[in-house]
């Protein structure tokens, strides 16, 4: 889905705290935590702290302090999963302050970035298969605690689906529209209307990552292996194939979609959702300006055909 953002204090300074203070808040929880390795400023949203012993200590950037954010949520989502199997995510330690700053402790997930890993073609379609596998085992879960609770946005009712759909198609089809590249080429009613058509409004919703993409992607460099899926601080309700989202690329997305589809039959309405959810992130793109009018067209015509 696509999320319009509003950051609530962009003024605010944005610290990057003392060793010392970094390592008392994390020996609260993990008494094993080592001396600072590193301060990782990749997250747009997130800076970590990891440290010896396979410890993080992420903090919400002050001035990227947005409500689909939220460290409280991600603690919740990871210890959830915890109490219900065994994945291949982060392990939730704890959950608090320092020197003001909300932060919350974690197991380190080995190996890096998918985006970062030179890795074989092959290689990378494991990746992606394993990433489906694991997406599914998550949209599996037992939801009576993550259904409810007011932490996760989102669909509340099977219902809520098209009418966020719906808001998302006329929120993209007015910044298009002002744009004079678009004005007059692109009819997003009629593509709003054709995906609408097709999509459920009796499945419930479930808990999703929001964003499983390669940067979140977790693999060991020399073997290729996947090792883990990190980030949940953008959780949200609504259909599963929502997550599929960020595999834009058809083969990319066709390895996820294998992986997913490993365990059992798609859910009714998966693909068209997950078509659906495609057509809004180009959508989105091309809002931004990182497509033209003929990409944006290909792009369409590749999801829609």
């Amino acid at each position: 889905m696509v999320f319009a953002d509003t950051y609530l204090q962009p003024d605010a300074p944005d610290p990057v705290l003392a060793q010392e203070v970094v390592l008392a808040a994390a020996r609260r929880h993990a008494p094993q935590a080592g001396r600072l390795l590193e301060v990782d400023e990749s997250g747009g949203e997130a800076r970590a702290y990891l440290l010896e012993g396979g410890i993080v200590m992420k903090t919400q950037r002050p001035h990227r302090l947005r409500p689909r954010t939220s460290l409280a949520k991600e603690q919740l989502f990871l210890t959830e999963l915890e109490h219900h199997g065994d994945f291949a995510v982060p392990q939730a330690l704890g959950h608090g302050e320092m020197e003001g700053i909300e932060y919350l402790c974690l197991t380190r997930i080995d190996g890096c970035a998918l985006e970062n890993a030179a890795i074989d073609p092959a290689q990378r379609r494991q990746v992606l298969a394993r990433l489906g596998q694991l997406l599914r085992a998550i949209h599996e879960v037992d939801q009576s605690v993550l259904g409810t609770s007011e932490l996760l946005p989102g669909d509340r009712s099977p219902a809520d689906l098209a009418v966020r759909i719906s808001a998302s198609f006329e929120r993209l089809a007015g910044m298009l529209n002002a744009d004079e590249r678009f004005r007059d080429v692109l009819d997003v009613p009629r593509i709003a209307a054709e995906c609408l058509r097709l999509i459920p409004t009796d499945i419930e919703p479930i808990a999703l990552h929001s964003n499983p993409g390669p940067e979140h992607t977790f693999v060991e460099p020399r073997s290729g292996l996947f090792t883990g899926l990190i980030d949940f601080g953008d959780a949200y309700r609504s259909h599963p194939a929502l997550d599929l989202r960020p595999w834009t690329d058809p083969s990319e997305a066709e390895a996820v979609l294998t992986g997913y589809a490993s365990t059992g039959p798609l859910p009714r309405g998966f693909e068209e959702v997950w078509r659906t959810g495609l057509v809004l992130v180009e959508l989105s793109r091309a809002s931004r300006g990182r497509l033209s009018p003929d990409e944006l067209a290909a792009a369409l015509d590749r999801i829609l055909g």
